[in-house]
């Protein structure tokens, strides 16, 4: 599939193949101080028969977001896994939909990390994310 158009400022994510190839391609924007902005085209492959990102795609997309944060708190990085993931849906998202996803970390332990956040399409918010990940140091 061709690479698709992105805004600037956002390079396309890094992730080791297997099963994110695919829910993306997913990007990454830096932001300073706070996580990185993930962020997904909705194209073909997304869409569900009425038209809209399947839900299973937003859900993904959450826990990319969310765990990418953790993932990238600390130098080395974490290794999260996904303990509990929560999604909630405010509205669709269609076909060539731009969606970034805002993450926090609202608490980060000596093994566990709580974050939440908010999808957004074009400033609106479409979903609200929350989860709670295991992670290792490897330092």
């Amino acid at each position: 599939m061709a690479e698709t158009q992105h805004p600037e400022g956002f390079n396309r994510a890094p992730f080791s193949p297997g099963f994110l190839d695919h829910g993306g391609p997913y990007y990454l924007r830096a932001n300073e101080g706070r996580p990185a902005t993930v962020a997904l085209r909705i194209e073909p492959h997304h869409i569900n028969y009425q038209d809209s990102a399947h839900g299973g795609v937003l859900t993904t997309f959450a826990d990319v977001a969310l765990s990418y944060a953790v993932y990238d708190a600390e130098r080395p990085r974490l290794t999260p896994s996904t303990i509990t993931l929560t999604t909630n849906f405010l509205a669709a998202a269609k076909l060539g939909d731009w969606l970034e996803a805002e993450v926090q970390i609202d608490r980060l332990g000596g093994r566990t990390a709580y974050c939440s956040g908010t999808i957004f399409r074009n400033g609106e918010a479409i979903a609200t994310m929350s989860g709670v990940f295991a992670f290792s140091r490897n330092g």
